[in-house]
């Protein structure tokens, strides 16, 4: 699990009720201290982004999954925000290491970069489910646009819509969520 910008690691542990008990739950902290929480690289408008910046954020969610994988029968990643820009960013970069991806109320980097393996992503047909709000002011429409074309092109995308939802997680999401979950990482899945 990968919060989202100015958040913590204990912001969506407290969604463990709501997904299927099966899972075992890591919430990871984003690396760089910011006001109030925890960021895991710069916003893409602020003038320090970079790709760079982001790479070595995945490097390090990559470095970390390395140790822990072998005692998991498979890893699934969820995030929300800025979380979902890491999750889909691991996605990219070690596909055949993801069962799946969740990603709520956020996007995929639009950078292009050689970094990412969207061609091995699209060969290995990763279920994502991408859930958002149609009242989210927060991510902006390029982000949309992109993650919406990406996640068509190179994954299993199963995308919902929540009316009157803003920047944020209903329980109508999260049911769906588990029920992405029970048939995509849970159900007996034909080899990939």
């Amino acid at each position: 699990m990968f919060h989202g910008y100015l958040s913590h690691e204990r912001d969506l542990i407290g969604l463990a009720p709501m997904l299927p008990e099966e899972f075992t739950l890591v919430s990871v902290r984003a690396p760089h201290a910011l006001g109030p929480g925890f960021t895991w690289f710069p916003l893409l408008h602020e003038p320090d982004y970079s790709i760079e910046r982001v790479t070595a954020a995945v490097d390090d969610v990559v470095s970390w999954l390395d140790t822990v994988k072998g005692a998991h029968t498979s890893v699934t990643l969820l995030g929300f925000s800025m979380g979902m820009a890491v999750a889909t960013s691991v996605l990219r970069r070690r596909p055949a290491d993801i069962e799946a991806v969740v990603g709520l109320s956020g996007f995929a980097i639009p950078t292009p970069s050689d970094y990412f393996r969207d061609d091995e992503v699209a060969a290995a047909s990763v279920p994502l489910f991408w859930g958002r709000g149609d009242a989210d002011q927060i991510i902006t429409e390029d982000k949309i646009e992109f993650t919406n074309e990406w996640a068509n092109a190179n994954t299993r995308l199963v995308k919902m819509m929540y009316a009157n939802m803003a920047h944020s997680i209903n329980p109508t999401e999260m049911g769906h969520v588990c029920e992405f979950l029970r048939q995509s990482v849970l159900a007996e899945a034909p080899a990939r």
